[in-house]
Parts: structure tokens; sequence; C-alpha cells
């Protein structure tokens, strides 16, 4: 495993823990990051995280992490020692919610043993 996937696994790890235990907003609620992109000059770090509810649930949580983003930025570095703390960029991940839809689809169309 490359040194970059490394970092990118321990960021991940931090993140799912900074959600976890320290950001106090409610709205988030429950939420799964999914995959974490840094670039290779550490400048930007894509988070994608998923949450489990319909969209007004996912838009109330996608403004609390926009409000708490700083905060994440700050405790991200002082759990990772990185050379530089990079940019947070969010995205709601849709992948699993894409899966879901092709296995109903799925489902209606294969017959069932």
């Amino acid at each position: 495993m490359s040194k970059h996937l490394r970092l990118e696994s321990t960021i991940q790890r931090a993140l799912s823990e900074i959600f976890m235990r320290e950001v106090k907003d409610k709205s988030i609620g429950f939420i799964t990051i999914t995959e974490v992109r840094l670039t290779k000059d550490l400048g930007f770090l894509t988070v994608y995280y998923s949450i489990l509810g319909q969209d007004a649930k996912r838009e109330a949580a996608r403004k609390a992490i926009e409000r708490s983003k700083a905060f994440i930025r700050t405790t991200l570095a002082h759990k990772v020692q990185m050379r530089k703390s990079p940019v947070l960029i969010f995205k709601f991940d849709e992948s699993l919610e894409y899966g879901n839809k092709i296995h109903e689809g799925l489902s209606k169309v294969m017959p069932k043993d």
C-alpha cells in the first residue's frame, strides 16, 4: 500500500471518529464517511459521505457539515500529522442510493426462486 493510500485511510478513520465523538450538531445524525480523496499536493481533501434519511434530512446535514467545516479541519489537523491542513470538500455519496435503485429494478424483472 502506498504512503498516499495509507494517509487517506488514516484520514478516513479520523474523520469518522471526529463525526462520531466531537461534532455536536445533532442535525448531522448518523453519517458514514465512505471515501476520501487527497490531492497529490495534500492541498485538497474530498470527503464522500452518506446519511440515512430523506432529502430534507440530507439537506439539513449538508448545511450542518458546512457550518462545522472549520472545526472539522482544525480537529483533523490535530489528529493526523500532515505538512499542511487540506481544504475540505464534502460531497454526498450517491453510489449507495444508485445501487439500491439498480437492485430494486433487477428484483422487479428477475424471477424469485
